[in-house]
Order: structure tokens, then C-alpha cells, then sequence
């Protein structure tokens, strides 16, 4: 009876150790296939841990006409720290300051419109330079600003892929000219109801 009962709790020991592996998996990607792992969902898990500058790097490689602006020093040891680039402190700021969530477009063009000037104000208190002999802000937003439209669709899209791969990326969209008008004419065509904004159905801010 003893080695019976035994038995039976090594038994349910099992199951219970699968049940918990499930689980875990399911936290780190959602509707992931546990018996089929596809390399989107060991991304998806990754993509939770990590860091801001390794993100940045793949944001380099794939955008390469991005300034990295990495040329200050530490205010500790008075040496340039090259890991310390603008994309780095973007999603640093986009993340950890202003506690938005990495997987929405829409989130990524708040924090555009902030370094736009069209939205939140960003102070250099509340900006990841405090490790750095000079703040980097006042160039970071000198940065941002001359990025073309198409081009910050483009970092929204890459960021939107990193930490939620399963999205479908926006630039394969027409994006309209800067000279362009937003006007449409109406001749023609027939009134329709407005459906409610869905994320990441927001425009860019700025021309």
C-alpha cells in the first residue's frame, strides 16, 4: 500500500512538472504550440528579456542611416561609452521612464510625439543621460526631428517586430508625401460612419 501510494505521487509529480512547463511557455508567448516551437515564438521570448541596447543594435543593423550618437563620456570614469547610442535611451525612455508598453505601435508614436514636441514635454531629469558627463536630450530630439516621415514608420515597424513579432509591419502601406495634402475630395462618395481607432491606427505626428 505504502509503495503504492508512492508511485502514485511520483506519478502526479510528473504531471504537475508538465503542467508547469506549459505554463511557463504560454506566459512568454501567447497561443505558442508547445510540441511545435517555431523561431517567432523563441523570439517573442527573448524579445521579454532583452536589453535596451541589444535591441538597438538590431535597430543599426537593419536601419543603418540612424545616427548612433554615442560619442559621450561617463560622468564616473571620464571614457566615451559606445553601448550608450540615441536608440538605446529612446527605448530606455519609451520603457523604463515613461513605463509604455514595447508591443503596440501606437505606444512607440506617443513616444515619437514626445520627442516631436507635440505631446508630453521631456525634461532632462526624466531622460536616461543622469550617467553622462553632458545630457544627450537636446541632441537626441534634434535627431528624431529630421528623420523623415517614412522613416520613423520604419523605426516604429522595426521596434513593433522585435518585441511583438507576430504584428504585421506597416511600411508595405503608401505613406503620403510630405507636399501632400490630407484632403480628399468627397464628389462622389458616400457618407460612411467613423469606426472606432484601433492601435496603432493613429498617424505619425509631424510633416
Amino acid at each position: 500500500m505504502l509503495r503504492k501510494t508512492i508511485e502514485l505521487s511520483k506519478h502526479q509529480q510528473k504531471w504537475l512538472g508538465v503542467f508547469l512547463l506549459s505554463l511557463t511557455l504560454s506566459w512568454g508567448v501567447t497561443q505558442l504550440d508547445i510540441n511545435s516551437l517555431t523561431d517567432w515564438g523563441l523570439k517573442a521570448i527573448n524579445a521579454q528579456i532583452l536589453r535596451p541596447e541589444q535591441a538597438a543594435e538590431i535597430i543599426y543593423n537593419k536601419l543603418p542611416y540612424l545616427p548612433r550618437e554615442n560619442e559621450y563620456r561617463s560622468a564616473e570614469t571620464g571614457e566615451i561609452d559606445p553601448e550608450h547610442t540615441l536608440m538605446s535611451r529612446f527605448i530606455r525612455y519609451h520603457k523604463d521612464f515613461q513605463r509604455r508598453s514595447p508591443q503596440y505601435r501606437l505606444d512607440w508614436k506617443v513616444t515619437l510625439a514626445d520627442y516631436l514636441g507635440v505631446n508630453r514635454s521631456i525634461r532632462e531629469s526624466n531622460y536616461p543621460g543622469s550617467t553622462l558627463a553632458s545630457n544627450p536630450l537636446p541632441q537626441d530630439i534634434e535627431v528624431i526631428r529630421q528623420l523623415s516621415r517614412r522613416q520613423r514608420q520604419q523605426l516604429v515597424d522595426l521596434l513593433v517586430a522585435i518585441y511583438n513579432p507576430q504584428s504585421q509591419p506597416t511600411t508595405n502601406q503608401s505613406v503620403p508625401n510630405e507636399n501632400e495634402t490630407e484632403e480628399t475630395s468627397s464628389e462622389g462618395s458616400t457618407p460612411s460612419n467613423p469606426s472606432l481607432s484601433q492601435p496603432g491606427d493613429a498617424q505619425l505626428l509631424a510633416p
